[in-house]
């Protein structure tokens, strides 16, 4: 997209409200944390919402990344850097959400299965889900079914998410939905699973609700199925 190069030279305080929206875009998509600061704050100053400049700004301009990922444009250290600069500007956001009690799209409880300790991919998807929108509570890696309900009954999440990269703990996702399943809770959350050694089949046999195959898309399947479910009850 555009040449990072260039906003060094670029005065973002210069610009009207629809033309920094957009620089914010290309610079989340270029990774430039201090620039989304400084246009996250801008726009702050100016009079713009907290949740109008999480939804403009940060997650439309995270869902191009996200595009893009999925389409193999980007790759993973590029997201890393973008989910950076999103966080640089969710630093500002997040107090003020708070404050003001405006609504994240969804609540998620994530974390790495028991007996594994990879936790790139589960990083990377927490980073996107933020950037889509949701309060994300990264339990960590090697985490047993206890440790994932008592997870659950702390947080209330409306998702459950399991990542796993070795063939030997994929099994282990089956063992915490059964235990879901056994006490009577399988139902009151969304469970998605992601890793490179899983595929839709394995999502479907172990009773998950998703099989996620990379970051940018568990954050468009965490969306769809959060709004699907939302949509039922109201």
């Amino acid at each position: 997209m555009s040449d990072p190069t260039q906003a060094d030279e670029l005065d973002l305080s210069g610009l009207p409200d629809d033309e920094l929206v957009q620089q914010m875009h290309e610079d989340l998509y270029d990774g430039l944390a201090e620039e989304i600061a400084e246009a996250t704050q801008l726009l702050l100053d100016r009079g713009w919402a907290p949740g109008d400049v999480l939804d403009q700004a940060l997650v439309e301009g995270m869902r191009i990344v996200g595009i893009d990922f999925r389409d193999g444009v980007l790759f993973v250290p590029e997201v890393l850097l973008s989910a950076n600069a999103m966080k640089a500007g969710m630093g500002l956001l997040r107090p003020l959400l708070a404050e003001t009690g405006v609504a994240s799209i969804g609540k998620v409880v994530i974390g790495t299965v028991k007996g594994d300790i990879h936790d790139i991919g589960k990083n990377l998807v927490s980073m996107m889900l933020e950037g889509a929108g949701f309060e994300v509570v990264d339990i960590g890696i090697n985490i047993d079914v206890d440790t994932y309900l008592a997870a659950l009954e702390e947080h209330q999440p409306d998702i459950l998410g399991m990542s796993a990269l070795l063939t030997t703990t994929m099994p282990y996702m089956k063992t915490v939905i059964d235990t879901l399943q056994a006490k009577g809770l399988r139902d009151d959350y969304i469970v998605l699973v992601g890793g490179a050694p899983l595929n839709e089949e394995f999502g479907e046999a172990i009773g998950a609700d998703a099989y996620c195959r990379d970051a940018a898309v568990a954050a468009e399947t965490a969306t769809r199925l959060v709004q699907q479910r939302r949509a039922l009850v109201s």
